[in-house]
């Protein structure tokens, strides 16, 4: 049988709480990340293609989405 877990603070944690006895001998294989990428990598990818905005947009965006006061 295979369980799944992290490592915690220096320590395999196993997922739903599963406990084995102590002494229990186990085999522990680390598995790769995900190669999914994150949410972040795609924002990144539109990361200066806006045009059009003013020179101040990121400073006053406040301003410009809801009309609070230039800074």
């Amino acid at each position: 049988m295979t369980y799944k877990g992290r490592i915690k603070d220096g320590v395999v944690v196993l997922d739903n709480h599963i406990s084995l006895p102590a002494g229990t001998e186990v085999d522990v294989e680390p598995v790769a990340p995900s190669a999914r990428p994150q949410v972040w990598d795609d924002l990144l990818k539109l990361a200066g293609k806006a045009e059009g905005l003013p020179d101040d947009a990121a400073k006053n965006v406040d301003h410009y989405l809801y009309g609070a006061p230039k800074k």
